[in-house]
């Protein structure tokens, strides 16, 4: 008679208990070890500076997508500061639109404050969600944004409210952009940085090429832009109930770069419109340098640049010492 062994094909609940525990503490393990990256290779990320910040008071923070980044490469905000006599922290990010921007200015307001801000706005930051809620979810973002249980809850606040994708609340708090951050052992700089003391030759390809990137096809534009302008509305809302004024710029940009935007007209009239109702100033600055050699590519200053636009136009915006609510008590600008 044969004998039947049986064989036991279930898995055990106290093993898959322990690879279970084990698998959990490897990725808590991984999860550390991405966060003491980012705190030690972080640079550009706008939430990274907040964190990053060695004062809670600023005269001034600067609000922008890239073309407002140039002013705090090479040590120019402290030479800004210095010169002006003010704390400045510019919070400025590539290819980020209103939307990306009120939500770094909602964090920055949990536990700072600032006199003034200062609003570089593109006009391509309004055209399409691609610059905004796209952003906001966008990983290599993400993975440099340090971790904190109020960040999660922003997020989800900005999934229930203006559509961006849930899947960027869970990635943030699982770690998973910053875990998997391919440059997590770099410096996280922009490129635009590497080139702030080169001298552009201008290029009718690169131009085009370069409008073609930032003015996406999206339908019905206007209502788009329409959009985009009520939430730079609701930032302006957001700052006057923290006691802080608004200047709303627009920077300079080459002459034959100019030539190649449309809409612009329509938009500067809309900015001012917005500026008017919220009790904000407006400032053009698209004119005030044209010249190539004052731009380090298509559309960006270099060093020279924005040397030449301090000395001419913003000393005498970030200077006066009345505008907005009461100073931060400090005694020198800080040397960030």
């Amino acid at each position: 008679m044969e004998r039947t062994i049986p064989i036991r094909t279930g898995i055990h609940l106290g093993s898959a208990m322990r690879f279970t525990v084990i698998g959990l503490a490897l990725y808590v393990l991984l999860f550390a070890g991405a966060e003491w990256l980012v705190h030690r290779n972080g640079h550009m990320n706008p939430v990274f500076k907040i964190d990053a910040a060695t004062h809670h008071d600023f005269d001034w923070v600067i609000l922008g997508a890239s073309h407002a980044m140039p002013l705090d490469f090479d040590g120019f905000n402290m030479m800004m500061e210095q010169e002006s006599g003010t704390r400045i922290l510019n919070l400025a990010g590539p290819g980020t639109g209103p939307l990306h921007q009120r939500f770094v200015l909602e964090y920055f307001l949990r536990e700072h404050r600032t006199r003034n801000i200062l609003y570089v706005a593109d006009g391509f930051a309004f055209q399409s969600p691609v610059w905004n809620e796209e952003r906001i979810a966008d990983p290599k973002l993400l993975g440099w944004m340090p971790f904190h249980p109020a960040l999660i809850g922003l997020l989800w606040t900005y999934v229930r409210h203006e559509g961006i994708d849930p899947r960027a609340p869970a990635d943030y708090a699982t770690g998973f952009s910053k875990i998997n951050n391919r440059d997590r052992f770099r410096l996280d700089t922009w490129e635009g940085e590497a080139s702030f003391h080169h001298v552009f030759r201008p290029s009718a390809l690169a131009e085009k090429k370069r409008v073609e990137y930032l003015y996406h096809d999206v339908p019905d534009g206007a209502g788009q832009q329409a959009r985009y302008l009520e939430v730079l509305g609701r930032l302006l809302d957001l700052a006057q109930a923290h006691g802080t004024m608004v200047t709303i710029t627009k920077f300079p940009l080459p002459s034959r770069f100019q030539t190649l935007l449309k809409g612009e007209a329509e938009f500067d009239a809309a900015l001012r419109t917005l500026a008017a109702s919220h009790r904000a100033d407006f400032t053009d600055l698209s004119d005030a340098i044209a010249e190539p050699r004052f731009y380090a590519d298509t559309d960006h200053l270099n060093r020279a640049g924005v040397t030449e636009l301090f000395s001419r136009h913003l000393k005498n915006v970030l200077a006066p010492p009345q505008r907005g609510a009461s100073p931060p008590a400090h005694g020198r600008p800080s040397t960030e």
